[in-house]
């Protein structure tokens, strides 16, 4: 059901993969839909002259989500071309996976900046219009990872696993001004950060774990977040939704 009222919502690396996936989603329920993308991307003209051809209205913006002024400059123009955020949606992150006898601080320090601080960030920009307005949706992408653990992922999975833990702490904090704070955490997704895991044994492998038995779709995942970020999922905060086809039961 669209919107009665027009709606902003603000999705983390929403350039290709579930970002786009989820950016489509809320455009096709009626939000307005503006997305980040890492400072310097080249192909940030490309991809959003690509969409609006299709006519979605997204707009764009350059943002280092790990670093706290970026985002205070980005949510500003946000709220200046189209008003405050309604939805946020922190979906950018990254991985380093390597055993943790080889992880380094550099690359430890990579991963919790941009998966897990850039939570922060971009939640602390936005929740006193939220406060004010008395009403918001904040989504977190964790992973199934974060609820689990696997080897090679101890940074991935330490980043997810906070995001756990804050979106129940805000949500606690947030809830008596009707503001709500849920995760989704997806198992494996058809997306180019599992491109190795498509083909050959090494897939099915991981599919003969799945009780589904097969990946996610970018869209199973971005239902899950239009679902949390609408009226449908008024009653629902402070909770870790897992979309993984039942891998982690």
């Amino acid at each position: 059901m669209p919107l009665k009222t027009p709606r902003v919502a603000l999705v983390t690396g929403g350039m290709g993969g579930l970002g786009e996936a989820i950016c489509i989603k809320l455009a096709g329920l009626g939000y307005k839909v503006v997305t980040t993308h890492s400072p310097g991307n080249t192909k940030a003209a490309e991809w959003l002259d690509a969409m609006n051809k299709q006519g979605y209205g997204f707009r764009a913006h350059g943002c280092d989500v790990a670093d706290y002024d970026s985002t205070v400059a980005c949510v500003q123009k946000v709220v200046a071309e189209v008003g405050p955020v309604d939805v946020l949606v922190n979906n950018a992150g990254i991985t380093r996976d390597m055993t943790f006898k080889k992880m380094d601080k550099v690359n430890w320090d990579a991963v919790m900046k941009t998966n897990l601080d850039s939570c922060f960030n971009m939640t602390k920009q936005v929740i006193r219009p939220m406060m004010k307005a008395r009403s918001g949706s904040i989504i977190n992408m964790s992973s199934v990872i974060g609820e689990m653990g696997n080897a090679g992922q101890s940074s991935y999975a330490a980043s997810k696993a906070g995001i756990i833990g804050f979106t129940k702490s805000v949500a606690k904090e947030l809830g008596s001004r009707n503001i709500r704070c849920n995760a989704v955490a997806p198992g494996f997704v058809e997306t180019d950060m599992t491109h190795y895991l498509k083909e050959g044994e090494g897939a099915e492998k991981y599919k003969a774990d799945i009780p589904l038995g097969r990946f996610a779709s970018t869209e199973d995942i971005a239902n899950v977040c239009l679902f949390l970020a609408c009226d449908m999922g008024s009653y629902i905060t402070g909770q870790v939704i897992s979309a993984c086809g039942g891998l982690n039961i």
